[in-house]
């Protein structure tokens, strides 16, 4: 005859659940009156009409939002929409297509600004939590593991393929309208901006770390940033010994695709290839790459080293500005 289980071994097999649960809804509750849900509007005869909606973090005192570029295409104005009921009428600052991250601003808010964390310190199967305002449902939550770091997806954008570089996977699924939500840490920091742009479903976010920040000022102080433009889509390697021994470096980016026309294809790129230095600094990631492209890199040669079929390759490619940014 089975031996009835005991009640505290019970509970005790309920306290994992119990300790992520929390954990979740801690940080839904901590991050929930930081995101919007932002409607952008368009002008004609009959009066406004939507032409796109998302959702917004808010990262300043005097009502200054951060949301996804795709979300904002095309507009200069529309509403947010606070959890707590709040209400205020918004303008777009500025975007970066290539980052897929966008600024709006509407008048100050009741709520404090969200707290910025580092995405440079996420790794891989760490529990992060995405929050969203679809369509003002407030406080949309998945909860999941982050599945990979430094990806780049290719995106389509005003009818060209693009790059969106050194994104964050996650399984924590994601909709249209929870673009431009925010992906926190179990501390309730925010290490990314979720984006819907590769398909619903897909858990994608652009990181908050020192390349984002420096596109977020310049939106602030210009409206647009100036970028570089290469054109490979590309995910972190991990070097095998022989070429660890060989090149000195444990990791690479290896190039997935490189975009017919692009500096990267005329420059000599192959998809395979796993880049080792660009413009003499050893690249391990996405953002090591997209720290050189920046304006100061447009139309100036960019060394770059290549791991090809074992043997390093040095080619040379000129980055050009990105087309319609901003």
């Amino acid at each position: 005859m089975e031996q009835a289980r005991e009640p505290n071994a019970a509970a005790a097999d309920d306290g994992p659940l119990d300790s992520y649960s929390e954990t979740v809804m801690r940080v839904a509750e901590t991050v929930t009156p930081h995101v919007a849900a932002i409607e952008m509007t368009g002008n004609r005869r009959n009066g406004r009409f939507r032409m796109g909606a998302g959702s917004a973090v808010l990262f300043t005192e005097d009502g200054y939002l951060l949301t996804n570029s795709h979300v904002v295409a095309g507009t200069h104005q529309g509403h947010a929409a606070f959890a707590d009921g709040s209400r205020t009428d918004i303008e777009l600052v500025g975007a970066d297509p290539l980052s897929d991250l966008a600024v709006v601003h509407g008048r100050a808010p009741k709520v404090a600004p969200a707290q910025f964390g580092d995405a440079e310190t996420l790794r891989v199967g760490q529990l992060v939590i995405a929050v969203g305002n679809p369509l003002g449902l407030a406080g949309s939550v998945t909860a999941g593991v982050v599945s990979g770091l430094g990806r780049a997806i290719p995106v389509w954008s005003s009818g060209n393929r693009r790059v969106i570089e050194d994104v964050i996977q996650t399984d924590a699924a994601l909709n249209a309208g929870s673009s431009g939500g925010a992906l926190a840490d179990t501390h309730g920091r925010i290490v990314g901006i979720n984006t819907a742009v590769a398909g619903a479903g897909l858990g994608l976010a652009v990181p908050i770390n020192t390349t984002t920040r420096r596109i977020i000022s310049a939106l602030l102080k210009d409206g647009r940033v100036r970028r570089a433009y290469l054109g490979v889509v590309s995910t972190p390697f991990r070097l095998n010994a022989s070429a660890v021994i060989r090149t000195g470096q444990r990791d690479g980016l290896r190039v997935v695709e490189v975009l017919a026309g692009s500096p990267a294809d005329r420059g000599g790129l192959r998809a395979g290839d796993v880049i080792l230095t660009a413009g003499s600094r050893p690249v391990s990631n996405a953002e090591s790459l997209q720290k050189l492209l920046f304006a100061d890199a447009i139309g100036q040669p960019l060394p770059i080293r290549v791991l090809r079929d074992g043997q390093e390759v040095d080619i040379v490619a000129v980055p050009e500005e990105m087309a319609g940014n901003g």
